[in-house]
């Protein structure tokens, strides 16, 4: 086989990338995919879930700069004071957990596939169920698809190479024209170079992509021993987070709580009549029965009441699901307690879940582009805020000249490195 022209590689080389990265992007911009991620778990399409629907919000006067719907999106706490997002608040109980990690652009593509699954009606499209459960996530099979047609595109590109050197070949033979001997595929250093650049690359894009990865445990949902609904405690019940885990206002970590701490209530409430538990499976759960599983990790006889001594009990070995590696520093007092961060920015919607999950990724970006996009309480007057902040003038000076407008975690040092790695 004869080599082929310089400029035929260099523009097949370039068809391939262009379509291997074009295939990254687009799976990286799906609408669908993002929505399902990022919202479906609170929001609906077509009516009201835990969150407002979504179909039509774009069509409203208000989002026609749209710079406030990406505010909204990055950062719900800062923009209480409108009364807008008051009323939100007001009507479904809750602050929406922020997304600072999502672009601009991805914002877009999540309200472009809202808006068409909104067009189509209730019937038209694949949305998440009226209860907020999300939908089946297509993001691999998407990547599976542009894959192949990569991968036809590529043997098509090489057929053409074949069949262009052939033809070039019965000319030449045609004219009387001697070319050397054809070179072998493997022999080939083009052909040779070609592939081990586009192993190089396809190569060390998962490679990075996983090591970035690793460690992250977003999504993880182990068994626990005992089913837990927090669902049921912390939202039908009302039951405030810090009375389990109150180590979050005072301290570093937040501790699960001991079981003298569950046998607070459940002395006296042995029986479940709540709504039906349901596992991630789908599987009945009796509640009851798991009150049960605890009185056995109490040492607690509900016949004999005030029998019970707490010194019986024995730890119940919960599975952890939240890790961050030992070289980050993160304390729950510094964000709950002074910077008034909501559970919910970091575990989202817990009083919605029956059983725990990991909802955000935790990773170094993730927490800087927090920094970046939150806002701290900072006292703009003698009254209001916290009066720590008292001590930076240069702020209250740049705020009365109108050279700021809020002063976000990055101003106060949430970006300098000791901060979280010492």
């Amino acid at each position: 086989m004869i080599p082929c022209k310089p400029k035929a590689l260099k523009l097949t080389l370039f068809t391939l990338l262009f379509v291997v990265f074009t295939a990254f992007q687009v799976s990286a911009q799906d609408g669908k995919a993002l929505f399902t991620a990022n919202c479906a778990s609170c929001h609906n399409v077509f009516k009201d879930g835990t969150g407002p629907k979504l179909g039509g919000v774009i069509e409203d006067e208000f989002y026609a700069d749209k710079q406030k719907m990406y505010d909204w999106v990055h950062n719900p706490g800062a923009h209480l004071s409108e009364p807008r997002y008051a009323a939100l608040k007001a009507k479904f109980g809750s602050v929406m957990t922020p997304f600072p990690q999502l672009k601009n652009e991805d914002i877009d593509a999540i309200f472009k596939h809202v808006e068409e699954t909104f067009a189509k009606g209730p019937g038209g499209g694949t949305t998440p169920t009226p209860t907020g459960e999300a939908a089946t996530d297509n993001s691999s099979q998407n990547a599976v698809i542009f894959g192949v047609i990569s991968l036809i595109l590529a043997i098509v590109a090489l057929i053409l190479l074949q069949v262009n050197s052939n033809l070039k070949k019965m000319s030449d033979d045609a004219e009387g024209i001697q070319r050397p001997e054809p070179v072998a595929f493997y022999r080939n250093k083009v052909y040779i170079a070609m592939v081990a650049i586009l192993f190089f690359i396809v190569g060390g894009y998962f490679t990075a992509k996983g090591m970035i990865g690793m460690q992250r445990q977003t999504n993880y949902e182990p068994e626990q021993p005992i089913f837990y609904s927090h669902k049921v405690h912390a939202g039908i019940n009302q039951i405030n987070c810090l009375y389990c885990h109150g180590n979050a206002w005072e301290s570093k970590h937040a501790a699960v709580p001991s079981v003298n701490v569950c046998m607070n209530c459940h002395k006296t409430i042995n029986e479940y009549t709540g709504p039906q538990l349901y596992d991630r499976k789908g599987k009945e759960v009796n509640g009851t029965a798991e009150i049960a599983k605890l009185y056995k990790y109490a040492g607690f006889d509900p016949s004999k009441p005030n029998d019970w001594k707490a010194e019986n009990a024995t730890a119940i070995p919960w599975v952890k699901i939240h890790n961050l590696p030992d070289h980050v520093y993160f304390n729950h007092s510094q964000h709950v307690r002074a910077g008034n961060v909501q559970c919910q920015t970091c575990h989202g919607n817990i009083d919605q879940m029956d059983e725990v999950f990991q909802f955000s990724e935790l990773s170094m970006g993730w927490c800087v582009n927090c920094h970046r996009e939150t806002a701290v309480n900072f006292n703009y007057d003698s009254t209001k805020g916290n009066q720590f902040y008292s001590i930076y003038e240069k702020f209250h000076n740049d705020i009365r000249d109108g050279k700021m407008d809020s002063v976000r975690v990055e101003h106060i040092g949430g970006l300098e490195c000791q901060k979280c790695h010492y």
